[in-house]
């Protein structure tokens, strides 16, 4: 079986470098054989606001909830955005707040302070382009963007391994 992929798109125009690099990494994928789809987020109608944090409920728009059907079908994650201000840009973290749910990307367990990761058993790649030297993001900023979203999103879901670029 062919490895399926999913290319998410965080830059929110589709004529960037970021649409490149991910317009060449699916080339790259299906002639290695691999089924790959691409979520653009730019091209999405959803609020990228979670309006009450976790203590509402804010229905999901269509968009969203066929990006969470896309996760759940991937056996592997590529994320390709900007560092901006040191991290992701605003869509991509509002399209995070708004798909990685309680109940769809993890889940507390009753009457503890563990979780259950509930997006266990895929891989991710982070394609990060700066505009900062990448020592300076490392030693001088500490990367806060890549820990994000390595760390406290994808490998807090079950996400793992997460390799950076």
């Amino acid at each position: 079986m062919a490895q399926r992929i999913l290319v998410i798109l965080g830059h929110p125009s589709d004529d960037s470098l970021c649409a490149a690099l991910a317009q060449s990494y699916m080339e790259g994928a299906r002639s290695a054989g691999a089924e790959v789809r691409l979520l653009a987020l730019g091209a999405l109608a959803f609020d990228p606001l979670l309006h009450a944090g976790y203590r509402g409920n804010q229905p999901l728009e269509p968009d969203l909830q066929a990006a969470q059907a896309q996760i759940t079908w991937a056996g592997h994650l590529v994320w390709v955005y900007p560092t901006w201000w040191g991290a992701m840009p605003a869509l991509l973290k509002g399209f995070i707040d708004r798909v990685f749910l309680p109940g769809f990307a993890f889940k507390y367990r009753q009457g503890s302070s563990l979780w259950d990761r509930l997006l266990a058993g895929r891989s991710a790649e982070l394609l990060v382009t700066m505009d900062s030297p990448p020592w300076y993001y490392r030693w001088v900023q500490h990367m806060p963007g890549h820990h994000q979203m390595k760390k406290t999103i994808l490998e807090f879901s079950g996400i793992r391994p997460v390799r950076v670029h």
